[in-house]
């Protein structure tokens, strides 16, 4: 037999040998966390805890989509970490809320607090909004007029109850509708705070805003 198809051979059975003696996929996953683990150390605000998933995370990080069920239970536990504005007021200063959303600043090792007020909401990074702002985002949807194509006219109108909850749902936990959101958590996690996301939530809705009005 010729000498270089009886390397190729051999070369090929340790391949597969190698291959099927590789750990299992959970194992695999085990070994990659312990290497970040061992990898990183605590740097400023920024810790290691950052590297522990919790259940939508560690659902949505696998190869392949999290079962309907385990996703209904990840966006049941969203839903469940929502805290409503005190006194039921939902909104803020629109003006406030644009800079909230151009501003990308926060969670850095290198910021000196972790303070939600040392924050921006980094809105245009995913999102189109204001139609004078042509440097955006398109990892997540167009909220260009946002509130006019939900219809909401009046602010204090009981017929946009529904859509301001929603609104303030997602700001405040994102994968409370979507257990595999990208979408920051922005009351959950803490990153901005009940003021903030007021500002925001006028920036979305309020019909005197640039993105309803332009």
């Amino acid at each position: 037999m010729n000498r270089l198809v009886v390397w190729a051979a051999v070369a090929a059975c340790t391949l597969i040998s190698a291959c099927s003696s590789q750990p299992s996929s959970p194992k695999l996953d085990q070994l990659t966390q312990q290497v970040m683990k061992d990898s990183f150390t605590d740097k400023g605000i920024a810790t290691v805890a950052r590297l522990n998933q919790d259940l939508g995370q560690s659902a949505c990080s696998s190869a392949e989509p999290p079962s309907d069920a385990v996703a209904q239970k990840v966006m049941a536990e969203a839903r469940a970490s929502i805290k409503q504005p005190a006194g039921g007021q939902y909104f803020g200063d629109w003006k406030a809320g644009e800079k909230l959303a151009q501003n990308g600043r926060g969670m850095t090792w290198n910021d000196k607090s972790a303070a939600p007020e040392a924050n921006g909401g980094n809105c245009y990074n995913c999102h189109q909004i204001s139609k004078a702002e042509i440097s955006y985002g398109t990892i997540g949807p167009s909220l260009y007029q946002y509130g006019k194509t939900r219809g909401v006219t009046d602010l204090k109108s009981p017929d946009s109850r529904a859509i301001v909850e929603y609104t303030w749902a997602k700001l405040y936990n994102s994968k409370s509708y979507n257990a595999c959101s990208n979408m920051p958590r922005f009351g959950a996690k803490h990153l901005l705070n009940e003021s903030q996301m007021k500002d925001l939530m006028a920036l979305l809705l309020d019909p005197k805003s640039p993105v309803n009005t332009q």
